[in-house]
């Protein structure tokens, strides 16, 4: 399964340079957030799949103008043809905003998602604006990452932890790719593509 994934900042090659086709090789779309509602509703008109998406935390405007023919996953487990993907929006409250959270709101909406996570027996993706504390994450408390995330991943053991928020310019440690135990870590800047192995999809799902 190949997997586009995108956050943050509108790629001027989809957006402003799109040529035809070039977005059917994808079998699914992931937005980790902070992307314009047009720029993704572009996407699903552009693609033959599904977007999906988690809210960023400069994405109040979705409120207001939802992304059209995109999937709200936040809060929730979905089943996306055996890939369990978890999605988990917004980021350290730093002030007041639609999708920002303190550490112990994150907490009571992973406890309002345990069901969900119990009936789907995990998941295998991690999708969250935010990033996990102390992997790509930085000291000032906008860009501070969620030591609730990590828990998920130490009990959970998800392939994959897809986040967004901190951009390529911010630091010039801008790590792509890291690990934390037996997760992979994944910053979606912009655009990330993914090969995600057939044979790790859980049978029997839609």
């Amino acid at each position: 399964m190949k997997i586009l994934i995108v956050a943050d900042h509108e790629s001027r090659r989809i957006w402003d340079f799109y040529e035809p086709g070039m977005l059917n090789k994808y079998d699914l779309i992931l937005s980790a957030g902070d992307l314009h509602p047009h720029y993704m509703s572009f996407l699903a008109t552009m693609c033959r799949t599904e977007v999906l998406y988690v809210h960023g935390n400069h994405d109040d405007c979705y409120e207001k103008m939802p992304p059209e023919g995109c999937t709200d996953i936040d809060g929730q487990v979905y089943n996306f043809r055996g890939l369990r993907i978890f999605g988990l929006g917004g980021s350290m409250r730093y002030k007041n905003g639609v999708n920002m959270y303190t550490p112990q709101e994150m907490k009571r909406r992973i406890r309002r998602a345990s069901l969900q996570i119990m009936k789907n027996r995990g998941f295998d993706i991690l999708l969250t604006h935010a990033p996990a504390r102390g992997l790509n994450d930085a000291e000032d408390l906008p860009h501070l990452g969620f030591e609730e995330f990590l828990t998920l991943m130490d009990k959970y053991e998800p392939r994959y932890f897809i986040h967004g928020h901190n951009h390529k310019e911010y630091s010039s440690g801008f790590k792509r790719e890291d690990r934390y135990k037996n997760t992979i870590v994944i910053n979606a800047w912009e655009t990330y593509e993914l090969d995600y192995p057939d044979e790790w999809l859980t049978k029997g799902k839609r």
